[in-house]
């Protein structure tokens, strides 16, 4: 039972966790300094929205990924939790880009290629466990709207 449950749930969860850690380090101090002067598109949501948000989404990650690990009898699952591992990296990239070399174009290039691999994550995790995928929907619409308003941000500034 350890290694069927609790093991995955452990470390999908951390796996996650590591992934936010390293956004907010870069996240956090910006969004109530510079971030706050930036021009903004109308539609930008306020600073207080994007905690919240990325809470609930990092938690469903991290419990679609534990969901198709369970599936391990699958032959989809490698390449699965390998798009899904990769779409982290990208996920924790883009704040680095974004908040920390305060690169907009090329942080608009980059959650490109996140929304990309989280399409892919979705299409994977849907072949194994369609509750997973459905878990990520949420989670694409989020960084839809992150990407325009990336692309307005860079635009305006």
């Amino acid at each position: 039972m350890f290694k069927k449950y609790i093991l995955p749930l452990f470390i999908s969860f951390l796996l996650v966790f590591l992934t936010t850690s390293i956004g907010s380090y870069f996240t956090t101090p910006n969004i109530v300094s510079w971030y706050q002067y930036l021009k903004k598109p109308s539609f930008a949501p306020p600073n207080w929205l994007f905690g919240p948000a990325w809470i609930l989404f990092y938690f469903l990650m991290a419990v679609a990924a534990f969901l198709v690990w369970r599936e391990r009898e699958n032959k989809n699952i490698k390449s699965a939790l390998s798009i899904y591992l990769i779409h982290l990296i990208f996920n924790a990239l883009w704040s680095i880009i974004f908040f920390g070399l305060k690169n907009f174009g090329f942080a608009f290039f980059e959650i490109v290629i996140l929304w990309i691999l989280i399409l892919l994550t979705i299409i994977k995790f849907y072949k194994i466990k369609p509750l997973a995928a459905f878990l990520l929907i949420p989670y694409i619409l989020w960084v839809t709207f992150a990407s325009i308003l990336n692309l307005a941000v860079w635009m305006l500034n």
